[in-house]
């Protein structure tokens, strides 16, 4: 069963008309739909293809009750292809499909209607009750767009929208019409926002205003401005990306021809036509192609990266019956499958054509965004468009994203409103007491009171001081938020050190909001291919007959140690290394072991092979059977070409061919691939290439060559190299000839066909004799195993998500320094049983489940116990178990919920125990690895580690696949390559390579967060210490909301006087250097842990702002008691002046204490603040400006006058000596307490060298052998089957010329 298909039991009861036989086999247990290889017992036949037929029409409806057996011909594959899906016809009912109910609810008046399904739930598009069975309701008809056009299904309310989505997307948030409601929305979800405008409408009121409104209406404009701006231009590329995706041109036929047409023209059961080096633009079935059997060779390095094609191959039927535009015009056929969804590696369905239907599987789909290669024309009929496609469905859809800070900025803004009304509260009280006082004593100025009661007098003294200090929160400190942010994105874009000179790529900060994040990372989520690697292969060393060749083996080789072969990604195949040793040995040709392994790296392999001219261009499962190939072309032994059953190659310039007698392909479980060919002298050899760990264990022999090439092995791994070892032996031909009628034997068998060829493989691949060892370079790019190194030290987590197989994933784990030797590594089996054993032991103690999860695995964290590290490794097959445990306990309670019996039996508590006793085991290990996930599995472990751990996530990657998860993390990074733009197009940040992350983490992402946290401590505490004194103002002046300070004074405080020091702090400011900040990765631990701010540090900032008020105002206070001064100084004005000078000298002597780096402009900033306050106060305060507006200007000289008593200032420095003594005392104290660090600082990452021998990767899957000996791959020599049509040549049949191989990218 392949790992993307789930299980299905298919529960067909027999009808009136079925045959006892039909009703004997009504249970079907279906493991892979098209292509199981189960048989299906009917009348005592057995055929593989009739129980994927059966079992298919069992799902889709199509097996009448009245049905009785046709004699439409059975036509199977040869017994010895049974493997092969291309020919798998069946019976059919050619009747009107039958649609479930949701379906027939789409229909429209008049539409026939057929036996309902399972009701469908619309989020899910699957029956409710039947969560295991996918909707086979799509049905899309080839070449009839008005069918599909009729469908509609229901949308938000009572709306509804078209059921087959057209394929033009677009992935912006806005348009015309939403952009101003729907951003305003957003803002408004900021609570600093709804404050402000609160305050904006008390202020619309005289009774109670003591500023006018406009006053903070325009800057809250100003505000919301800036914030849209930004908003709008982002969305603006994303229009523009989404209007180049839309006006691709691609072939769509129309009528009896093909016309180009644009991408967004596409409909579903469109016919398109693409040609080589294209973009698919949907999920389309391929019909046809110009290759052999219509094979189809695609790229996906878009989707996930990887530059090895991949294969898909149509119907046989449709291969034979649609030769020509007129026959493509006129099919029919129709195609009915499940309903669009997100499952990237699975599709099921069937296709029904000339009352035929024909079972369908992802081998013959291809998928947007993948390119076409190696193939000239093919063909494919519209499945799903736009949105439905697969591609889309993972992309998930644009999230705000706000930081940690934002989110507690929320709150604190939310707590100090409430803390400012209960303040308003009790001074408008005591607003109300003192009025009443006042009156009873005082009733000789009634007249002045007469028409307000001590009530009225306090409703109104509420709303004043509502009014009056709501200055505490200021809006400039939102837009010198947005200030600071943007410049700090600046500096990530300016940074050379990010620089990639050879792509002439800079780092890029899309997004401006999410600095401060940076530096609070704990878990980053990787992805591999083209992420963490080059996806390139470099053949590297070799070990033959005892010697080691290769750069840095010690045989004085002038080559450079990162020389190897390579290929290039979309060019010439080239080959950089060269033993001088090596080769001369190859051209003496004197060495029959070294000749035996040459001759083995020309023929062991399902390479495949094109003449271009006079080149010849390889193409391979993997990179990795390409880099060898090549070097051995680099050592004069040339693999020219193969036919079904015959290899040539080139031997020192001598042209040889070489019979193929059989073809032992790789898989996951042999771990080897073997070629048993006869060569020109008659003699049958067999070539072996495998792991180590196979290859060792059927040596003939252990001698001393056998255990040096042991030790090369171990010295190989040692350089992080992937390692195959390469054997070989001669087979008499009388052994030859029992082996090969086994072998045709157990290759027709119906049943465990599959496990008898495997025995049948080992026992051939016995009493090998060892050749040698190659080593393989899987090119990691510059600085991983560094970057990682810091990352780790710097307390981040690193899980690598990847769509490959596990052998690949664990062989760049060991590579990029992520899994070391002394780890333990937890595979699939032990994690199920300590997951097992959690869940066993808190069965029943549903309320103790977390805490006993959480114990048991805190037992076993390496920081909690001397233990050994571990490691996960699991798969996406594990990770749906798991995920699939968790929705059956959520099933089950709330069935216990429903059910009377067992009501009080169920715990929401033991919903989640599968998911969080994961997430909790995952979170205990130095690294993870995930592979073969899926881009909605990627995102849900990302959403899984956010949702039980609380954790601030990153994730990067760089191909269409890591979209979802980079829109799920907190923060995304693009990976801006050869792949593609997709991700980058959605990410927060856009890096070259995976290096810089180092340098945006733990240099800009600690600076922006120790920045952002010093911003917000200085300005809380500037606020509170300056304006805080209007509430004890109020215990002198009766509660009456009069303010302290000047107007002026109060409007420009916190936008020139105060402002600009602390701005010069949240721009430059810095405790260690950038390179003390890579030496000591440990530093990073201080954003984690939210130390710099957090509810503890705001209390502390808040009770030093108050202190600073409490002594400037009481000790101008005191010193004006009576009189100051010999000229009589002791006005309410100069008093006003006093204090603000008090608090305005403390706050900036506070922040010059603060500041740790100094620069020109920091000290710029401190001295433009002072001259501001004197230059304002000269101005709002002359003579001149209170004659020509009194009532605005009404502090005329008072700067002068008091400023420029000596006792004023004494008053002064006395209050700043008051408020400073503090902050030295802490600084005093601080540098004479013994040095206790946090973290244990390290200057220099550790690099030790590990042992794991890692194991070869063929392929994800297996090779090219299938097609190789059936001949689907092979081509005749200067022959091509294709469909006429104007731009080509009339088609031609294969003629009877020598085969020659299928062509490469």
């Amino acid at each position: 069963m392949s790992p993307e298909t789930p299980n299905f039991l298919v529960d067909a009861a027999p009808g009136p008309g079925t045959s006892p036989a039909g009703a004997a086999g009504a249970t079907v247990a279906l493991e892979e739909l098209p292509g199981n290889s189960r048989s299906y017992r009917q009348d005592g036949w057995h055929c593989p293809c009739r129980t994927a037929a059966a079992a298919a029409r069992r799902l889709l409806g199509l097996w009448a009750e009245s049905e009785q057996p046709t004699a439409a011909p059975h036509r199977c594959s040869s017994p010895g292809d049974l493997g092969d899906q291309r020919d798998r016809t069946f019976p059919a009912r050619p009747a009107q499909p039958v649609h479930s109910s949701a379906e027939l609810e789409e229909r429209p008046a008049g539409a026939a209607r057929g036996a309902g399904m399972a009701e469908q739930d619309p989020a899910s598009s699957r029956p409710r009750g039947k969560r295991h069975r996918p909707a086979f309701t799509w049905e899309v008809r080839a070449n009839d767009r008005n069918y599909h056009t009729q469908f509609r299904k229901k949308s938000a309310f009572c709306l509804t929208k078209k059921k087959y989505a057209g394929n033009a997307i677009s992935t912006a948030k806005y348009n015309v019409l939403t952009f101003l409601p729907l951003n305003l929305y957003e803002q408004f979800h900021r609570a600093a926002n709804v404050y402000f405008v609160l305050v904006i409408l008390l202020q619309a009121f005289p009774e109670i205003s003591t500023l006018p409104w406009y006053t903070l209406l325009f800057p809250l404009s100003c505000l919301l401005a800036i914030r849209g701006l930004r908003d709008l231009i982002d969305d603006i590329g994303r229009h523009q990306s989404d209007r180049s995706i839309n006006s691709r041109p691609c072939e769509i036929l129309s009528g009896k021809s093909f016309r180009w047409q644009k991408w967004r023209d596409i409909c579903v059961g469109d016919i398109v036509r693409l040609r080589k080096e294209s973009l698919v633009p949907a999920d389309m079935l391929l019909l046809r192609s110009s290759e052999p059997s219509s094979l189809c060779y695609l790229e996906t390095a878009d989707i996930d990266g990887e530059t090895n094609l991949k294969f898909r191959q149509a119907l046989l039927v449709t291969h034979r019956e649609l030769a020509s535009e007129e026959s493509m015009a006129a099919f029919d056929g129709r195609v009915t499958c499940e309903e669009p969804n997100s499952r990237m590696h699975s599709f099921t369905g069937t296709l029904a054509w000339r009352g035929e239907t024909h079972a369908l599987d992802s081998e013959r789909l291809l998928l947007r965004g993948c390119r076409l290669r190696n193939t000239d024309l093919c063909y494919g009929l519209v499945i799903y468009a736009g949105f439905d496609s697969k591609i889309m469905r993972n992309c998930g859809k644009i999230k705000r994203k706000k930081t940690k800070l934002d989110r507690m900025m929320d709150r604190l803004v939310i707590m100090i409103f409430l803390a400012l009304l209960v303040t308003s509260l009790c001074l408008a009280i005591a607003s109300g007491f003192w009025a009443k006082t006042f009156q009873e004593k005082h009733g000789y100025l009634s007249v002045f009171y007469k028409h307000t009661t001590p009530a009225q007098q306090a409703f109104f003294s509420f709303w004043g001081f509502t009014i009056l200090l709501s200055i505490i929160i200021p809006m400039s400190m939102y837009i010198t938020f947005e200030f600071i942010y943007l410049v700090n994105s600046f500096f990530i874009n300016w940074d050379l050190e990010m620089y990639h000179a050879a792509k002439d790529i800079p780092a890029k900060a899309r997004s401006t909001s999410l600095n401060d994040q940076l530096g609070q990372i704990e878990y980053i989520f990787s992805d591999k291919t083209g992420t963490l690697t080059q996806n390139v292969m470099s053949f590297k060393k070799c070990c033959i007959n005892g010697t080691i060749y290769g750069a840095g083996a010690g045989c004085g080789s002038k080559h450079p140690s990162g020389s190897g072969l390579t290929r290039s990604h979309r060019g010439e195949q080239k080959s950089d290394f060269c033993d001088a040793r090596l080769l001369e040995a190859a051209r003496r040709d004197s060495d029959p072991a070294l000749r035996e392994f040459l001759r083995l790296l020309a023929l062991c392999h399902t390479v495949m092979v094109e003449e271009r001219g006079d080149q010849l261009v390889y193409q391979a499962a993997s990179p990795d059977e390409e880099a060898l190939v090549l070097a051995a072309r680099s050592l004069g032994y040339i693999f020219l070409s193969r036919t079904q059953d015959t290899i040539t190659i080139s031997e020192l310039g001598m042209k040889r061919t070489y019979k193929v007698l059989a073809m032992l392909d790789f898989n996951s479980d042999r771990k080897r691939m073997s070629v048993l060919v006869r060569d020109p002298q008659g003699t049958i050899r067999l070539y072996t290439k495998g792991a180590d760990t196979v290859i060792l264990e059927r040596l003939q022999r252990r001698g001393p060559r056998e255990t040096f090439t042991e030790m090369a092995l171990d010295r190989f791994a040692e350089e992080t190299l992937r390692t195959l070892c390469l054997a070989s032996k001669e087979v008499s031909e009388a052994e030859y000839g029992a082996w090969s009628r086994r072998h045709h034997e157990a290759s027709v068998l119906l049943q465990d066909r599959a496990r008898e060829l495997d025995r049948l493989y080992d026992e051939m691949e016995q009493n090998l004799q060892l050749l040698g060892a190659t080593a393989i370079e899987d090119k990691l790019q510059d600085g991983v195993p560094e970057t990682i190194q810091l990352l780790k030290l710097g307390n981040i987590k690193v899980w690598v998500l990847t769509g490959d197989k596990q052998e690949t994933a664990m062989n760049i784990g060991y590579a990029c320094k992520l899994l070391t030797d002394d780890m333990e590594v937890l595979e699939e089996k032990k994690v199920s049983e300590i997951l097992g054993a959690l869940r066993a032991s808190s069965s029943g103690l549903a309320g103790s489940a977390g805490p006993l999860c959480h114990g048991r695995l805190s037992q076993q964290r390496p920081e909690a116990s001397q233990c050994k590290k571990r490691a996960l490794v699991i798969s996406g097959d594990f990770l749906d178990k798991i995920l699939r445990t968790g929705e059956a306990l959520k099933e089950e309670g709330r069935l216990r919920r429903w059910l009377p019996c067992r009501g009080a039996a169920g715990s929401p508590e033991e919903a989640g125990l599968a998911e969080k006793a994961f997430v909790e085991l995952a979170a205990s290990c130095q690294a993870v690895l995930c592979c073969r996930v899926t881009p909605r599995q990627k995102a849900l472990i990302v959403q899984l580690v956010k949702k039980h751990k609380k954790a601030t996530t990153l994730a990067i990657g760089d191909g269409a696949n890591d979209v979802n998860m980079i829109k799920t993390a907190d923060i995304g990074v693009g990976i801006s390559g050869l792949e593609g733009l997709q991700a980058v197009q959605c990410s927060d940040y856009a890096l070259a390579q995976f290096s810089y992350l180092q340098r945006l983490l733990l240099v800009h992402g600690r600076w922006a967060y120790l920045r952002i946290c010093k911003f917000l401590r200085c300005f809380f505490y500037k606020t509170f210490a300056g304006l805080m004194t209007q509430v004890w103002f109020a215990f002198h002046s009766g509660f009456t909301a009069q303010p302290l300070y000047e107007g002026w004074f109060l409007a420009l405080y916190n936008i020139f006087y105060t402002a600009y020091p602390i701005l010069s702090l949240g721009l430059l400011e810095q405790d260690v250097s950038a390179k003390k900040s890579l030496e000591f990765p440990e530093l990073y631990v201080i954003g984690q842990q939210d130390e710099l701010f957090n509810y503890r540090v705001f209390s502390i900032t808040v009770l030093h702002g108050l202190s600073t008020s409490l002594a400037s105002f009481y000790i101008a206070l005191w010193a004006f008691e009576d009189r100051v001064g010999s000229r009589a100084v002791g006005d309410y004005e100069s008093f006003a002046i006093t204090v603000a000078t008090s608090a305005l000298l403390s706050v900036l002597m506070e922040i010059i204490l603060d500041t740790k780096f100094w620069t020109l402009l920091s000290f710029l900033m401190v001295t433009t603040s002072l001259l501001l306050f004197c230059l304002f106060s000269f101005l709002t305060q002359s003579i001149d400006a209170f004659r020509i507006a009194p009532a605005i200007f009404r502090f005329p000289d008072a700067s002068w006058n008091a400023l420029t008593d000596p006792y004023v200032l004494l008053v002064v420095l006395l209050s700043l000596v008051v408020n400073t003594i503090p902050s030295l005392t802490k600084i005093r104290l601080k540098a004479q307490r013994e040095p206790e660090p946090l973290v244990e600082l390290r200057a220099h990452v550790l690099r030790g060298s590990f042992h794991h021998r890692s194991s070869y990767a063929f392929s994800h899957q297996e090779g090219y052998a299938g097609l190789i000996t059936r001949g689907d791959s092979l081509r005749s020599r200067g022959t091509r089957s294709t469909i006429q049509h104007p731009d080509t040549a009339p088609a031609l049949s294969p003629g009877p010329s020598s085969p020659m191989p299928s062509p490469s990218a």
